[in-house]
């Protein structure tokens, strides 16, 4: 009888389903109070405390900052981290967007930062539609989603003793909350359900951009890694992303804009001058030379585009530099880092009829699909 109750418990414990994995990503920081509106019951209540607090009909909850770590909402005040919890199919909406997870508010000095707890797949429905458009072909968003999914546990990895995983803009990966959802996104998603990508049988950053300019790039000439990279980020050939408006472009960038740049990295004046320095394998710029009645100075591309605007300067895939009236006209090719997945080129490749899998082997070569 002990042998079968054994074997029924390893049974049972055996057939649950793995435990979702939890994604903390940082919606605000250095609030002084935010409103929250919930669609319907929720929990309230301070971190570690078994006492909750139910908000049964729809309401704007006020969370305030007291100082000195103190919250406040409400009624209840707390010397840290209060919690909002939503029932079942009940959504919290704060600054226009909607969540489905646990928002906790933690106390930073004289203000508090909004963190969700939500699970990752929830957590991806929010994210694909705000990276890759919802209208594409679902191959494409089957591949951005597992993309997401794997750059999103990588981030997690290595988040571990930090307040949160990811920010809920372009520093980690656009977000607006699983509350709105598209049903081509939510098809992908499920789809691909806990399926990332890994080389080697470990998972790997799987970067992924706008477009690559017909063909990405190692991923150290953009990280400013001296290590070897891994097979998968070494580069790809894209045929599929000429398509797109972002594929060839011309911009002028602000003269006090590039002024500013190398000013404040030790060039004095205003720059008369701008040639590429040195090239990647796929021929992007990795760093540019300014010249000044100062003198000159080479410094990073991938900065320089940063510094005076990523959506000005498209990429560091640059053809062409001509000084122009205002400031220097940039010719190129691409949108974006240029490392990973091109999405334009995902885009190419599903409507040529290729599925998700033949998309992310293009872009991530020798790696493997693999469940969770």
């Amino acid at each position: 009888m002990k042998k079968h109750f054994l074997f029924l418990l390893c049974f049972i414990c055996c057939s649950l389903p793995a435990a979702a994995q939890t994604v903390r990503v940082l919606l605000a920081e250095n609030l002084k109070n935010a409103n929250i509106n919930n669609s319907g019951l929720v929990y309230v209540y301070a971190q570690g405390s078994d006492k909750k607090f139910k908000v049964s009909k729809p309401e704007t909850l006020s969370v305030q900052a007291l100082g000195g770590g103190k919250l406040k909402l409400g009624a209840l005040q707390s010397d840290g981290t209060l919690v909002i919890e939503p029932a079942k199919d009940v959504t919290l909406t704060f600054q226009k967007n909607t969540y489905t997870g646990k928002l906790y508010a933690v106390p930073s000095g004289k203000t508090f930062n909004l963190i969700e707890y939500v699970d990752m797949e929830n957590y991806l429905l929010g994210v694909l539609p705000y990276e890759m458009s919802p209208s594409w072909p679902l191959e494409a968003l089957k591949a951005q989603a597992v993309a997401a999914r794997t750059y999103t546990l990588m981030e997690i990895k290595n988040k571990k003793k930090k307040e949160f995983d990811l920010y809920s803009d372009v520093r980690s990966q656009m977000y607006k909350g699983s509350g709105k959802v598209y049903d081509s996104v939510r098809q992908a998603v499920s789809a691909t359900k806990g399926q990332i990508l890994t080389y080697d049988k470990q998972p790997f950053y799987t970067y992924y951009h706008a477009n690559c300019g017909g063909g990405t790039d190692d991923a150290k000439s953009w990280t400013g890694s001296s290590a070897p990279t891994i097979k998968p980020l070494r580069g790809a050939s894209c045929s599929y992303d000429s398509h797109s408006k972002s594929y060839s472009w011309t911009k002028t960038v602000p003269q006090k804009s590039i002024n500013n740049f190398v000013n404040k990295n030790g060039l004095k004046g205003s720059v008369k001058k701008i040639k590429i320095g040195q090239k990647s394998p796929s021929q992007r710029a990795e760093t540019l030379i300014f010249t000044t009645s100062s003198g000159k100075k080479e410094l990073s591309c991938p900065k320089f585009r940063l510094s005076v605007g990523s959506s000005v300067l498209k990429s560091c895939k640059i053809t062409d530099i001509d000084k122009s009236a205002g400031g220097f006209t940039f010719s190129g090719r691409g949108y974006g880092h240029g490392v990973g997945l091109c999405q334009d080129g995902a885009k190419g490749m599903a409507e040529a009829g290729k599925d998700y899998k033949k998309i992310l082997s293009n872009y991530f070569p020798s790696s493997k699909i693999t469940e969770q």
